[in-house]
């Protein structure tokens, strides 16, 4: 019969009954588990975090300490009701980060998936969906009913306006401030209604493991997009008719096309002739 490992929890820790601890589980000292929590096997959390429920966080995550979990809500429409976090497998969290629950108006859940980092004091507001892979670097913070999609980078001291969106390996520069979408594959840098686009996130996608062919591709999507003075319907129409949707172009054009707040689009100050020309010594 295997063995179980055993938790080690610190005699300082104060955990709720009513709290679900797997096993081979680390919880630091003068850490308060409160509610309706379970953690999965594996994870640590370090010395003074707060973890309120219902959250549920899965295994292998790592905690450092100083942080608040599963709060409430800070919405002054949230009058007690039931919501919950869910956190995933294999995440980073470090110091004095702060994650909220959901609300009633966002589907009461807000949810953290797999293999994410969020550096010291990032926040995670009420109803977000943040999914894998994600770089939040030091300070970010994200308003309630933010989405950052898989293997996006959100830089330093940015923040996000509630309702928008962040896409796919998408690159924020760091003290950003987002009050439209972030697109897809691309470096979106600036302040608040000046952010501007800095093209295609090249380096971010080769250490992903996109190949140039590929990368190619979605700079000459770009350029339709944003270099030939088309309208977003007509450039669509252009990249289709020139043999460019792929699977990438197509879920930029799809998120562009499902963009409620609309999205950042003004061009920065990059020579994208000049672009064109490396891409080809490549």
């Amino acid at each position: 019969m295997a063995k179980t490992k055993k938790n080690e929890i610190h005699p300082t820790a104060v955990i709720s009954p009513d709290a679900e601890i797997s096993n081979d589980v680390g919880i630091g000292p003068y850490s308060v588990i409160s509610g309706e929590v379970r953690i999965g096997e594996g994870t640590t959390v370090g010395p003074h975090t707060t973890i309120e429920g219902p959250t549920v966080i899965g295994r292998n995550n790592c905690i450092t300490g100083q942080s608040a979990i599963g709060t409430d809500p800070q919405d002054l429409k949230y009058r007690g009701e039931k919501s919950s976090l869910y956190i995933g497998d294999d995440n980073i969290i470090r110091e004095y980060v702060t994650v909220n629950r959901g609300t009633k108006g966002g589907g009461s859940k807000t949810s953290i998936l797999d293999g994410n980092l969020l550096m010291t004091g990032v926040h995670i507001a009420h109803d977000c969906s943040v999914g894998n892979g994600i770089i939040l670097a030091n300070s970010a913070t994200l308003a309630g009913h933010v989405e950052v999609a898989d293997f996006s980078i959100v830089g330093a001291f940015c923040g996000v306006h509630q309702f928008c969106r962040v896409g796919n390996y998408a690159f924020v520069g760091g003290y950003s401030v987002l009050t439209r979408d972030a697109l897809p594959f691309i470096k979106t840098v600036g302040q608040r209604n000046k952010s501007r686009l800095y093209g295609i996130n090249s380096l971010g996608l080769r250490r992903k493991g996109f190949t140039n062919s590929r990368i190619n591709i979605l700079k000459k999507a770009y350029r339709w997009f944003f270099n030939r003075g088309l309208t977003l319907r007509d450039a669509i129409v252009k990249i289709r008719k020139s043999g460019l949707d792929s699977e990438d172009v197509e879920l930029l054009i799809r998120f562009i096309e499902t963009a409620e707040r609309g999205f950042v689009r003004e061009i920065g100050g990059r020579d994208l002739e000049n672009e064109k020309t490396r891409s080809n010594r490549r």
